[in-house]
């Protein structure tokens, strides 16, 4: 049997059924009724996670290593990780925005590792000294997970600000919001978070349901990106961790300032700093929505930007 047409074949059909999901739940959002519609898009999405397991497990029982050596395999299990974490969410809260937002970025990785990688970069080849390691497995998918967790929380931020353009939004959980439109008229919505009554002031160009409903959707979607990104940062912090004990294992040294730790590091600052101005209720709406918005750009900077330059200690398997 060829193994590598399998494996070929296997990605290109999770590339479809995700394309299909795609369409599953941009239609869901389009015609909310159909109820179905996100069921068949959940089964979508586990049928390709499962595909990818398949294609990794193959390719880790054939050349008898974790397969995450080169940039090949490592945007296919972010793909995974993307995926898995998508379902694991969906499991929990039935938002049809995770998918929306996050189906686009699958697809992305996906097409990038199949189509864009040569035939030679999907190959899998013998490990370097460096990487002859049990903490390849520990500090490589511990990072990649949390990239999947944070890019996630930072995609439901960046819906923030979209849906809040040319508005002045302030979210303050079970207290106050405010939002200004486009006729400089400012509505003030009091409510709590709980089974108590609602009570939102009128306007004349916009109805009650209508104000509350979008300060609904604005408050749950930054409380969800929050929660997420609480997720992703404790992870992120143990895989910097494991990888500078790994670096002093492998090359004597904890930190040496290559392209991918200071890039792994500013990521870090970035989300800590996010989280401590959610921690402290310094900051709300907008600002820290803007602040993760960044941090999805720094993300792909440290993960995928700092290989084409083919420099530093983290250069092999990657792109020169």
């Amino acid at each position: 049997m060829d193994w590598d047409k399998l494996q070929y074949e296997l990605i290109n059909i999770s590339f479809l059924l995700l394309f299909i999901s795609l369409i599953i739940y941009w239609s869901q959002l389009t015609f909310p009724k159909i109820s179905r519609l996100q069921k068949i898009g959940k089964i979508q999405i586990i049928s390709a996670n499962l595909l990818i397991s398949i294609s990794l497990i193959c390719r880790w029982i054939i050349n008898k290593y974790f397969p995450l050596s080169n940039l090949y395999e490592s945007l296919l299990f972010l793909t995974w990780c993307l995926t898995f974490v998508q379902i694991i969410i969906e499991n929990q809260i039935n938002n049809i925005f995770i998918g929306a937002i996050n189906i686009p970025i699958q697809l992305f990785i996906i097409g990038l590792a199949n189509l864009s990688l040569t035939e030679d970069m999907q190959q899998a080849k013998p490990l370097v000294p460096a990487l002859q390691s049990n903490w390849l497995m520990m500090h490589v998918t511990v990072m990649i997970l949390s990239y999947a967790f944070l890019i996630i929380g930072s995609l439901l931020s960046i819906l923030f600000l979209v849906i809040s353009q040319k508005e002045i939004i302030e979210i303050k959980g079970s207290s106050t919001g405010y939002v200004l439109n486009n006729n400089s008229k400012i509505h003030k919505a009091n409510y709590q978070n709980s089974n108590n009554k609602k009570y939102i002031k009128k306007d004349k160009n916009n109805s009650n349901s209508q104000i509350f409903t979008k300060l609904n959707l604005l408050e749950g979607i930054d409380n969800l990106s929050y929660r997420i990104i609480g997720l992703g940062f404790p992870l992120l912090t143990l895989g910097i961790i494991s990888g500078a004990v790994w670096a002093n294992q492998a090359w004597g040294s904890y930190w040496s300032w290559d392209p991918k730790e200071t890039w792994a590091l500013v990521t870090w600052l970035i989300f800590a700093v996010y989280l401590h101005s959610r921690l402290t209720k310094s900051w709300y709406g907008k600002k820290p929505a803007l602040l993760a918005s960044i941090g999805f750009l720094i993300i792909w900077v440290c993960y995928l930007g700092v290989n084409f330059l083919g420099k530093g200690l983290h250069s092999y398997g990657w792109i020169s």
